[in-house]
């Protein structure tokens, strides 16, 4: 499987690239899986559902399956920051491409987004897992870099340069396990 991070500042495009990423690479027959960082106290359950109050009632894990879909909650006893690593190490086995969005600060190559409206500084002089720069300003960075500069409104060139890519980014867990 490749790996991918999809960094950056907040408002940056992070999840809008995503979002576009995934029915291009579908649309070629690979399976892709996100890995996504959330601020504390995220809920994806509904008050009064039968597995809100599983979780409520105390449950560690609950596991809810159907034809279709299979999801697992799980609750952690005192706060855990689980690595990167640790969440793929997590996916199923079969998938061709993971994008993790946000993990600003992983070790493992990633596609920085930047936008010069944002204010925000860049990270790809001090982070040399940064592999490219998705951009909607180019002639705008901050630095000058030998990394390959990629159009953020265009995720076709985004989605050419990752499938360019697939052997640098193939992911080796025993690297970070």
């Amino acid at each position: 499987m490749q790996v991918i991070g999809i960094a950056g500042y907040s408002g940056a495009g992070k999840t809008t690239l995503v979002e576009r990423l995934i029915p291009l690479l579908r649309a070629i027959g690979l399976r892709v899986s996100v890995v996504k960082h959330a601020r504390d106290g995220f809920d994806m359950d509904t008050p009064g559902k039968d597995t809100f109050r599983h979780r409520e009632a105390g449950a560690f894990e609950v596991v809810v399956a159907s034809q279709q879909r299979l999801a697992l909650l799980r609750e952690f006893e005192q706060p855990c920051e689980l690595t990167v690593h640790q969440l793929i190490a997590e996916l199923y086995d079969g998938v061709d491409w993971v994008l993790v969005e946000g993990f600003r600060d992983a070790d493992l190559p990633k596609i920085e987004i930047w936008r010069a409206a944002s204010g925000k500084g860049v990270m790809y002089p001090d982070d040399h897992f940064v592999a490219a720069i998705a951009t909607d300003s180019p002639s705008s960075l901050p630095t000058l870099t030998g990394l390959q500069v990629l159009d953020l409104n265009n995720p076709q060139a985004v989605a050419d340069w990752l499938l360019s890519q697939t052997i640098r980014l193939e992911y080796k867990p025993e690297l970070y396990l």
